[in-house]
C-alpha cells in the first residue's frame, strides 16, 4: 500500500513536470525548434493582421493607412512581447500552454474590434488592448520574481513600461476617435523607444538574455511566411468580388508572383539567418521586421484593388502607392536586416553591390507607383524589378563558382 508521503512526492513531481516555474534569464536554450504551440499562437496573431489588412483594402486613404499602421504596430508589439516572454522564460508544459491560451483568449475579441478601431467604437479596441498589455505585464512580473540580481532592475522597468502601456490604452477609451488614434501611435513609438533604450543600455552581465536563439530567428521568419499569405488572400478577394475575366485572372496571377518575389527577396538574402551577436545589431534586426511585416501586409491589401480595377487604364492612386511602396520597403528593409548578418562581412563581393541594387530597384518601384500604368503592366513591371536583385545574385555566384573552378597556371 502506497504511503501518504510517497503520494505527496508523486504529486509534487507531477506538478513540477506540468507547471514548472519560469526559466531564469539567460538560461534559454540556444538551439531549439519552434513548437506547434508557438505556431498556433502566431496563426492567431495573423488573424488580427488579416483583419487590419482587410480593413485597409476597403479604406485605401491616408487616414486608413495611418489607422492600419497604428493598429498593426500595437498588434506586432504584443506579438513581440509574448514571443520574447516564451523564448526567455517558457516551457512547453501545462503552464506554458495555459499562458498562451490566456493571451489567445484576449486576442480573439481584439481581432473582432480591429475593423472599427479607428472610429467611434474604438473604445472597445482600447479596453481590449489594455487588458492584453496588462496580462503581458503580469506575465513578465511573474517571470521576474525568480530573476538574479543583475536582471531585477531591467525586468522591473520592463514590467512598469508594459503596465503603463495598458494604463494609457485604458485611458484612451474616453478620447475622441482622432485623438485616440494619435495617442496609440505615440504610445507605440514610446514603447519601441523604451525597448531600444533597455537593449542598448543593458549591462554586460545581462547580454545572455539578449542573444537571439534559433527558435526566435525562426519565429520572425515564420511570421513573414504566414503574413505573405495575405498577398494570396488579397488576390482571391479581388477575384471573388468581380466577375472573373481573362484580364482580371492575368492581373491576379501576376500579383501572386509579386508576393512570391517578396518572399524570394527576404528569404534568399536575409531570412532564417541569425544576426551578429551585438546588442545594436540584435535590436536593429528585431525592429526592422516591424516595417517589413507591415509592408507585406499592406501589399496584400493593395492587391484587392489591383485585381478589382484590372480593366482600368491606370491603377488607382492609393493602390499604386501602397503596392509599390510596400515593394520598396521590402527591398530596403531586407537589405537593412542583411547588414547585421555574418554574410555581410563574409560575402562582401555579393552583398555590397546587392544593397546598392536593391536601393535602386526600390526607388524605381516608387517611380512606378507615381506613373500608375495599367494594372497588368504595373504587376509585370514589379515582377521584373524584383527579379533584378535575384538575377544579380545568381550572376555573382555563378561568376564566383567559375573562377573557383579555373585551374591555376
Amino acid at each position: 500500500m502506497t504511503s501518504r508521503p510517497e503520494n505527496q512526492e508523486h504529486w509534487a513531481r507531477l506538478r513540477r513536470q506540468l507547471w514548472r516555474p519560469p526559466r531564469a534569464h539567460g538560461d534559454q536554450p540556444r538551439h531549439r525548434v519552434v513548437g506547434p504551440l508557438e505556431l498556433f499562437y502566431d496563426l492567431v496573431v495573423v488573424v488580427l493582421v488579416a483583419q487590419a489588412a482587410h480593413h485597409l483594402a476597403a479604406h485605401l486613404t491616408w487616414h486608413g493607412l495611418a489607422e492600419f499602421a497604428v493598429v498593426f504596430a500595437l498588434v506586432w508589439i504584443a506579438w513581440l512581447n509574448g514571443t520574447l516572454h516564451h523564448d526567455l522564460h517558457g516551457y512547453d508544459d501545462a503552464r506554458g500552454r495555459s499562458l498562451f491560451l490566456l493571451q489567445i483568449l484576449v486576442l480573439v475579441p481584439l481581432g473582432a474590434f480591429i475593423p472599427k478601431a479607428g472610429g467611434a467604437e474604438g473604445a472597445h479596441f482600447a479596453v481590449n488592448a489594455g487588458i492584453l498589455f496588462a496580462v503581458l505585464a503580469v506575465l513578465w512580473f511573474l517571470a521576474g520574481r525568480g530573476s538574479s540580481a543583475e536582471f531585477r532592475r531591467p525586468t522591473r522597468l520592463y514590467v512598469i513600461g508594459t503596465a503603463a502601456c495598458a494604463a494609457v490604452l485604458f485611458a484612451s477609451a474616453g478620447l475622441p476617435a482622432d485623438a485616440r488614434l494619435l495617442t496609440w501611435g505615440l504610445l507605440a513609438l514610446a514603447f519601441l523607444a523604451g525597448f531600444a533604450w533597455m537593449v542598448l543600455a543593458a549591462a554586460p552581465a545581462q547580454e545572455s538574455a539578449l542573444a537571439l536563439t534559433d527558435a526566435l530567428v525562426e519565429r520572425f521568419g515564420l511570421l513573414i511566411i504566414i503574413v505573405l499569405g495575405e498577398t494570396v488572400t488579397g488576390v482571391v478577394d479581388g477575384l471573388a468580388s468581380e466577375p472573373t475575366t481573362v484580364m482580371s485572372l492575368a492581373v491576379g496571377l501576376v500579383a501572386v508572383v509579386v508576393g512570391f518575389g517578396a518572399w524570394w527577396t527576404y528569404f534568399d538574402f536575409a531570412g532564417h539567418r541569425p544576426p551578429r551577436r551585438t546588442r545594436t545589431v540584435t535590436l536593429g534586426w528585431m525592429l526592422t521586421h516591424l516595417p517589413l511585416t507591415a509592408a507585406v501586409t499592406a501589399m496584400g491589401a493593395a492587391m484587392v484593388g489591383l485585381v478589382e480595377h484590372a480593366h482600368a487604364d491606370r491603377v488607382p492612386v492609393a493602390t499604386a502607392w501602397v503596392l509599390c511602396g510596400g515593394v520598396a520597403v521590402v527591398l530596403a528593409a531586407t537589405m537593412l536586416i542583411a547588414t547585421g548578418l555574418e554574410a555581410w562581412r563574409d560575402e562582401r563581393e555579393l552583398y555590397r553591390p546587392l544593397a546598392g541594387t536593391c536601393l535602386a530597384v526600390a526607388l524605381a518601384a516608387l517611380a512606378l507607383g507615381a506613373a500608375r500604368p495599367a494594372p497588368l503592366l504595373l504587376g509585370l513591371a514589379l515582377v521584373a524589378l524584383l527579379g533584378v536583385p535575384w538575377g544579380l545574385a545568381v550572376a555573382r555566384r555563378l561568376g564566383r563558382d567559375e573562377s573557383d573552378e579555373t585551374p591555376a597556371l
